[in-house]
């Protein structure tokens, strides 16, 4: 079964009484655990496709699957049920709340989840360990650098164990250096967790770790590249001992469900 699915997508929005067609027949199909990066310049679609596919937005036709679900057939309340359980999002500003701290923001996605307090604790902090941010837990994001920012958000997409991350321009307002650090975490997660991860992204540094790349131009597949993929590693060896080391005897997140969590 793919990972995500989308079939025919097209998204039309009545702008100034004009209709613009921001995704047109865009149809393509990810494996879990795949690494995909959508580029194209502004405004070819990039943040509209990434919203279909999320359940954040409906397509006008088309179908979107997640897993075995058509997400375009859920009503919103069961759509927002289905994305708290499944889908992880990264954003481009963060959109960290200033007054909660790197754990407190990480807990956030929780909430909306029948889980103990206790079992909410264990998976904040199982993850800032993963992501070199135990130090940084209880400091607040005016008090953290950009990327470490940016890593609090990615570890919020993650604390849910989706098997779907997605990720809207997530190196945009960072440096060079500090970008390829972002980038190096994902790539680690993903490969570790088999966790699907679909960015949409100018960074030549993403596209170049991605496995597939789909490029959009003016809302239309232009083009689709699939490189091939190295075998999951057995160990974490692989990931970036400086950002994404794990701290012995602190127990690991689950692993992404086998199959998807239902929202009827």
């Amino acid at each position: 079964m793919s990972a995500v699915l989308a079939i025919g997508l097209r998204k039309q929005f009545a702008v100034a009484g004009r209709t613009v067609h921001a995704v047109r027949d865009v149809s393509f199909a990810l494996a879990p655990g795949a690494l995909c990066a959508i580029v194209g310049p502004s405004g070819s679609g990039k943040s509209t496709l990434l919203a279909l596919l999320g359940g954040l937005d409906v397509p006008t036709w088309g179908e979107v699957w997640i897993g075995a679900a058509n997400v375009g057939r859920m009503s919103a309340a069961r759509r927002t049920r289905f994305r708290a359980a499944n889908v992880g999002f990264v954003f481009q500003a963060h959109n960290l709340v200033p007054v909660l701290t790197a754990a407190e923001n990480v807990a956030l996605p929780l909430t909306l989840l029948p889980l103990s307090a206790r079992e909410r604790a264990r998976r904040v902090d199982a993850l800032l360990d993963d992501l070199g941010l135990h130090d940084l837990a209880h400091h607040r994001p005016a008090e953290l650098s950009g990327g470490q920012q940016q890593r609090v958000g990615l570890a919020r997409a993650l604390v849910t164990a989706p098997a779907l991350v997605l990720a809207d321009e997530p190196t945009a307002h960072l440096d060079s250096r500090t970008a390829r650090d972002v980038v190096e975490v994902m790539r680690a997660m993903n490969r570790r967790r088999a966790t699907t991860i679909v960015l949409a992204t100018h960074d030549v540094a993403i596209d170049a770790l991605a496995d597939e790349q789909i490029a959009l131009c003016d809302g239309v597949v232009a083009r689709r590249h699939e490189r091939r993929r190295e075998p999951w590693p057995s160990s974490s060896s692989d990931s970036p001992s400086a950002t994404c080391s794990v701290t012995p005897g602190v127990p690991s997140l689950p692993p992404p469900p086998s199959r998807w969590l239902s929202c009827s």
